[in-house]
C-alpha cells in the first residue's frame, strides 16, 4: 500500500519503507522541521527614517545662533590688527562706504557713481533720474506684492517715501551734507542690511546660492570697521579721521566740520547713535530669526 509522495523526488512513497526507493532519501529526515516563530523582542530595532527637512531645519537653527555673532567678533578682531584692518578697509568697507555715498545721492535726486575711494556726484539734481528711480521702486513694490513677498514690498514702499522726502523736502545744500554723512552711515546701515540676508527665505536665491554668506562677511566687516572707529572716537578724538585724503580732498568728517559746521562731538554722536540703532535692530532680528528657526526644527 502506497502513501504520500516522496518530499524530495515526488515518487510514490511505500508505507513499509523508511527511505525512497528512487532517490534514497530518508523520509524522516526529508520532512522540513517546523520553525519557531520569531518573537518581536528578538528583532533588531528599526532605524528611524531620515527626515531631510527636519535635519535642515536643525542645521539652520544652529547657523542662525552663531553666524552673525561669529562674523562680528571675527571682523572686530581683524579691525584691531594693522594688516587685518587694511584688508577689511580695502576689500570690504571702502566699497560699502562709497555705495553709501551713492545711495544717499540717488535718494536725494543726484546722479552718482561709486568708485574706489571716490564717488563722483552730480552738482545738481536730475528730475529725469528722480522719475526713473521712483518708477523702478514702485514697479519693484508692485511685483513683490503680487509675488506674496510682503516684507520686500513694504521695504520698497518705504524707499519710495524716503526718496520723495529727500528729493522734495531737502534743500540741495542740505542734501549734499547728507550725502557726505552717508559714507560711514552707509557702512552702518548697508552693513546691517547685508547681515540681515542671513534670514533670507529658504526658497530664495540668496539662501540657495550661498550669497547670504558672502553678504554676511561683507556686511559684518563694513559695519565693524565704521562702528569701531566712531565708538573709540567717543573717548579719543584723535581717532576722528580729520584731514585730507590723498587724491580726493578733505575727508568726510573734515567736510562736515569745516563746510557744514558740525562739531566733533556732534559728528561722533550721530555716527554712534546710528550704529547703536542698527545694532538694536539687528539684535531684534536675530532673536526673531533664532526663535523661528528653533520652532521649525521642532
Amino acid at each position: 500500500m502506497e502513501g504520500t509522495l516522496c518530499p524530495h523526488c515526488a515518487a510514490p512513497r511505500p508505507t513499509a519503507l523508511l527511505e525512497c526507493p528512487r532517490c534514497g532519501v530518508i523520509y524522516a529526515k526529508a520532512h522540513p522541521r517546523a520553525t519557531e516563530p520569531i518573537r518581536a523582542e528578538h528583532l533588531p530595532p528599526e532605524s528611524p527614517a531620515w527626515d531631510a527637512e527636519g535635519d535642515e531645519a536643525a542645521l539652520e537653527a544652529r547657523l542662525r545662533a552663531w553666524a552673525i555673532p561669529g562674523a562680528l567678533l571675527f571682523s572686530w578682531l581683524l579691525v584691531k590688527t594693522g594688516a587685518g584692518h587694511f584688508l577689511v578697509r580695502t576689500f570690504f568697507s571702502m566699497w560699502v562706504h562709497e555705495t553709501g555715498h551713492a545711495a544717499t545721492a540717488w535718494l536725494c535726486g543726484f546722479l552718482a557713481f561709486p568708485g574706489p575711494w571716490l564717488t563722483p556726484t552730480a552738482a545738481e539734481r536730475s528730475p529725469l533720474f528722480v522719475i526713473l528711480l521712483a518708477a523702478a521702486l514702485v514697479a519693484g513694490c508692485a511685483y513683490a506684492w503680487q509675488s506674496g513677498r510682503r516684507g520686500l514690498a513694504a521695504a520698497a514702499g518705504a524707499l519710495v517715501a524716503v526718496q520723495l522726502a529727500c528729493t522734495l523736502l531737502l534743500r540741495p545744500d542740505t542734501a549734499r551734507m547728507l550725502i557726505v554723512f552717508g559714507g560711514d552711515a552707509g557702512c552702518l546701515v548697508l552693513g546691517t542690511l547685508l547681515m540681515a540676508t542671513m534670514y533670507a527665505r529658504a526658497e530664495g536665491a540668496l539662501r540657495k546660492g550661498w550669497l547670504r554668506w558672502g553678504f554676511l562677511v561683507i556686511g559684518a566687516a563694513s559695519f565693524t570697521d565704521a562702528f569701531e572707529q566712531w565708538w573709540a572716537s567717543r573717548t579719543d578724538t584723535d581717532r576722528i579721521p580729520f584731514g585730507m585724503n590723498e587724491g580726493v580732498g578733505l575727508s568726510d568728517p573734515s567736510v562736515l566740520f569745516e563746510t557744514y559746521h558740525w562739531s566733533a562731538g556732534t559728528i561722533v554722536h550721530r555716527y554712534v547713535a546710528l550704529g547703536c540703532a542698527c545694532l538694536l535692530a539687528l539684535a531684534a532680528l536675530y532673536a526673531w530669526g533664532l526663535r523661528r528657526a528653533r520652532a521649525e526644527a521642532g
